[in-house]
C-alpha cells in the first residue's frame, strides 16, 4: 500500500502508539482487501460498545488505548449502543457490575474523543454525511442506512477497524468506496403493498438469499390500480425514513447487506446498473412477507412478557406514534421504547416521554434489546417490531419472540 508522507509518520509511531497501532490495522485491512492507498474520512460509527459483547478484553484493550493522551479521534465520531441505559441502568434493574464495567468502557472511548452518544442511528443524532463523503461506519444497520439512503460510502467496517479509522481519520480504499462496487446485483420485485413490520419482513427474506449482495427494489401496488384492468399500471410506494431504516436493518442482520436501492427512492438507484440485470430478478408477494412474518415468530403465546421497541432506534416521529397509541391508558405487559439519549431529550420537550411513562412504559436510552442482559431480568419472551431483533435475540439472549407491529404488541389493562 501506498502511503503518503504523513501516513508513514502515523505507521512509524511518531504521532505516539496509540495513532501506531490505529494506522497499522488500517494498513493490514486494507493489504487483506487489495486496497492501494488509504483515503480521507469525514465520520465515523463505531461498534464493539456493550460490555455483553467486547468483555473485560475489550475494555482492557480500550483503556490501554486511552492512556495514550495525545490520542483523539480527528473526524466527528459517535459509538454503537451500549449494554444499558447509562443514566438509568439502576432503576431498569441492569446488574450493577455489568453496568459499573459498561461505563468504564464509554469513558474510554470518551477519553479517546468519541462522542459518548450511544445509538445505532447516528444520522438521527448529528452524525449525518453528505451524499458521496468517505466514511468509516460499522452497525450494520447504521452502514446500510447511510450507504443506501445518504449516499455515503462506507464498507461493513469492524469496530477496531472502525475506531482506528476514527483516530486516523483514514480508512482504506476498497469496497463500497470504489463507484463500480456500488452497483446493483440482482433486482427484487415487491408485487403486493407493504407497510409497517413487511418491510422487516422484505429485509429478512432478500438478505438470507442474497448474503452480501446489492439488491435493486421495484416497490410495487397492485391493488391501487385493479379497477383499471391494466397490468401495466402499476402505483409505486414511498417508503418513510423510518420504513428504509427496518429495511436495512433486517437486510443486514439475515445477510449481510450493505448497500441496497430502490427505484425513484434511493440516490444511486439510476447509476445502479438495473438494466443488466435482467435475467438476475426475484419476485416477493404478500404471501411470502407473512410467511416470514410468522417464522419470525418463536413463541407459541401472543403476549410477551417484555415488548421493546426501538431497533434500530427509534425516532421522534415513532415515540409520537407510540405516545399516541398509549395515552390515557395503563399498559399490561413491560414496555421499553429504545432510543437515543438526544432524541429522548426531544420526546421530553414534546411531552411524549411524559405519556409513555404515564401508561406504565419507560423510554430507554443508550441500549437495545440485542446488546443488553435481558436475559438477566426475568423476562421470558419479548415481543418485537424490528426483524432485526427478531433474528438476534433467540440466539443472543435465549428469550422468545412475538414479531409484530406496536399495536398488536402492547396489551392494555
Amino acid at each position: 500500500m501506498y502511503l503518503n508522507k504523513d501516513e508513514e509518520r502515523m505507521y512509524e509511531g511518531e504521532y505516539g502508539n496509540t495513532v501506531r497501532k490505529s494506522m497499522e490495522i488500517l494498513v493490514a485491512l486494507g493489504e487483506i482487501y487489495g486496497a492501494e492507498n488509504l483515503i480521507d474520512i469525514t465520520s465515523a460509527q463505531i461498534s464493539g460498545v456493550s460490555y455483553k459483547t467486547i468483555g473485560d478484553a475489550g475494555l482492557e484493550y480500550l483503556e490501554d488505548l486511552a492512556s495514550d493522551k495525545n490520542a483523539l479521534a480527528k473526524v466527528p465520531s459517535t459509538l454503537n449502543p451500549a449494554g444499558t441505559d447509562l443514566d438509568n441502568w439502576e432503576k431498569l434493574g441492569f446488574p450493577s457490575e455489568f453496568a459499573l464495567k459498561q461505563n468504564k468502557i464509554v469513558d474510554a472511548y470518551g477519553s479517546l474523543g468519541i462522542s459518548q452518544t450511544c445509538t445505532c442511528t447516528p444520522y438521527l443524532v448529528g452524525n449525518v454525511p453528505r451524499f458521496r463523503d468517505h466514511v468509516a461506519w460499522s452497525e450494520s444497520s447504521a452502514v446500510a442506512y447511510v450507504n443506501s439512503v445518504i449516499g455515503a460510502k462506507t464498507n461493513r467496517e469492524g469496530g477496531p477497524g472502525a475506531l482506528a479509522a476514527a483516530i486516523c481519520g483514514k480508512t482504506a480504499m476498497y469496497g463500497y468506496h470504489i463507484e463500480e462496487n456500488r452497483k446493483a446485483t440482482i433486482v427484487i420485485e415487491v408485487e403486493d403493498k407493504i407497510s409497517g413490520i413487511d418491510y422487516g419482513a422484505l429485509g429478512y427474506i432478500v438478505g438470507k438469499e442474497i448474503g452480501d449482495g446489492i439488491p435493486y427494489f421495484i416497490l410495487k401496488d397492485k391493488t391501487q390500480n385493479k379497477k383499471k384492468d391494466s397490468s401495466t399500471d402499476i402505483s409505486s410506494i414511498s417508503p418513510t425514513n423510518n420504513d428504509l431504516k427496518s429495511l436495512g436493518a433486517a437486510l443486514a442482520s439475515s445477510g449481510a447487506v450493505a448497500l441496497y436501492h430502490i427505484e425513484n427512492i434511493t440516490p444511486e438507484y439510476k447509476i445502479a446498473g438495473k438494466k443488466h440485470l435482467q435475467n438476475d430478478k426475484m419476485f416477493i408477494s404478500s404471501h411470502d412477507i407473512q410467511n416470514a412474518c410468522e417464522k419470525l415468530t418463536t413463541s407459541d403465546s401472543n403476549e410477551a412478557d417484555l415488548v421493546c421497541l426501538g431497533c434500530p432506534h427509534a425516532s421522534l416521529e415513532e415515540i409520537e406514534e407510540i405516545a399516541n397509541l398509549v395515552k390515557g391508558r395503563h399498559i399490561k405487559n413491560d414496555l421499553w421504547v429504545c432510543t437515543s439519549i438526544n432524541i429522548k431529550a426531544a420526546a421530553d420537550r414534546m411531552g411524549f416521554t411524559k405519556i409513555i411513562e404515564n401508561a406504565g412504559a419507560a423510554l430507554v436510552c443508550d441500549t437495545c434489546m440485542v446488546v443488553s442482559p435481558i436475559e438477566e431480568l426475568g423476562y421470558e419472551s419479548i415481543g418485537v417490531n424490528s426483524a432485526k431483533a427478531a433474528n438476534y435475540v433467540p440466539s443472543m439472549c435465549g428469550l422468545k419472540v412475538i414479531y409484530d407491529n406496536a399495536e398488536n404488541l402492547i396489551k392494555f389493562k
